[in-house]
C-alpha cells in the first residue's frame, strides 16, 4: 500500500533536498504533496526520484487557498486562475518522469472538473470529503479519468475522529469502510452514466 506524506513541503532547492532525504530515503515514503509556490527548482529534488510519486498542491480543499490560488495571472495571451497555470505545468514541465499528481480539493466540483479536463491522464488526490464538507458523489464525477480511476480519496478526521472510546480501532474501520463503499457506489454509478452517454 502507498503511503502518502502530506507535508506540503516547499523550500528553496538544497533544503527541498533535504527534505527529500528525510522522506523517501530515511522515512522510505512512496509518495507526498509538495507547495509549487517556489518553483520548479524547489520542486526537482523530489521531481527527479522517478520511482517516488509527487502530488503537487493545485487548488486546495480550505477555502482560503482562493486567495492566491484562483488569483488571475497572465500567460500564453490568456488569462486564468493560478491553480490552473499550476495544472498546466504539472502536466506539461513536472511530469518528465510520470510520477506527478495534483492535490485537488473535493470542495471545489466545478474547479476539479476543470482541472480534469485540463489533465486527463495526471493521478488526483482529493482532500475535502468529510469534516470539510466535500460531496463524495461530485467528487467521483469529477475526477474520474479516462479509464474510470484516476484519484485517490482522502479523509482524515471523519477516520481519526470516528470514536474517542475503547472502539476506536472498529469506528475507525468501520468509517473507513463505509466511506470506500460510497465512493464505490459513485463510482459505478458515474461510469454507468458516461457509457449510457456513449
Amino acid at each position: 500500500m502507498p503511503v502518502i506524506a502530506d507535508a506540503k513541503r516547499g523550500d528553496i532547492a538544497s533544503t527541498a533536498e533535504a527534505y527529500a532525504q528525510a522522506l523517501f530515503r530515511r522515512l522510505r515514503l512512496r509518495c507526498r504533496t509538495v507547495n509549487p509556490y517556489l518553483g520548479t527548482d524547489s520542486l526537482a529534488p523530489f521531481l527527479e526520484r522517478a520511482d517516488k510519486g509527487v502530488f503537487v498542491l493545485c487548488r486546495t480543499s480550505n477555502a482560503g487557498g482562493a486567495d492566491l490560488q484562483a488569483l488571475a495571472v497572465t500567460g500564453d495571451g490568456q488569462r486564468r486562475p493560478l491553480y490552473e497555470a499550476v495544472a498546466e505545468l504539472a502536466r506539461d514541465r513536472w511530469n518528465e518522469h510520470g510520477n506527478v499528481g495534483l492535490v485537488v480539493g473535493a470542495t471545489f466540483p466545478g474547479e476539479l472538473g476543470r482541472i480534469r479536463q485540463m489533465c486527463p491522464r495526471l493521478p488526483f488526490l482529493l482532500p475535502g470529503v468529510g469534516a470539510q464538507g466535500g460531496d463524495v458523489a461530485a467528487a467521483v464525477r469529477n475526477a474520474l479519468d479516462e479509464d474510470g480511476a484516476g484519484f485517490i480519496i482522502n479523509s482524515s478526521r471523519q477516520i481519526l475522529y470516528a470514536s474517542s472510546d475503547r472502539d476506536y480501532a472498529q469506528a475507525a474501520r468501520r468509517a473507513a469502510e463505509a466511506l470506500r463503499d460510497e465512493i464505490n457506489r459513485h463510482r459505478e454509478a458515474a461510469l454507468a452514466e458516461r457509457a449510457a452517454r456513449g
